[in-house]
């Protein structure tokens, strides 16, 4: 998206009532209160998904069993769960008024987190020194 196209989306925003906004955030979060979401709000939030739930649950059997393809399996399960999680798939149009309006907050804390736990367990799951001779 482009400076000009931000610009005249704020711009629009100010100009138009809130309720006339009210469906994205419907849309985006339909049990939000109005205040607005902070970053540690958002990261709750994504912890809180089904698909991160179940991640949770995958990573502590793959670090559990210390099973290499089922590490693969987790990194790359967060990796996705980020990519959708985040917006990064969309063209963000939708995604920037509700970040605007303050039902959606900044995804930084969930990226760094998600990217945490694919270090920990590539570095966790790979195989030891000794294991290959």
């Amino acid at each position: 998206m482009g400076p000009v196209r931000r610009r005249l989306i704020r711009g629009a925003a100010v100009l138009f009532p809130a309720p006339a906004w009210a469906e994205v955030c419907a849309a985006q979060r339909p049990n939000w209160d109005g205040t607005p979401v902070t970053a540690w709000g958002e990261f709750l939030y994504l912890l809180q998904t089904p698909i991160v739930l179940i991640l949770i649950i995958a990573t502590a059997l793959a670090v559990r069993f210390r099973s290499e393809w089922g590490g693969l399996v987790v990194v790359v399960g967060w990796s996705l769960s980020t990519f959708l999680a985040t917006g990064w798939g969309t063209n963000g149009d939708l995604r920037a008024v509700a970040i605007n309006e303050g039902c959606i907050g900044n995804t930084t804390l969930f990226i760094v987190f998600a990217a945490l736990v694919c270090v920990g367990v590539v570095l966790y799951t790979a195989p030891l020194k000794r294991d290959k001779t």
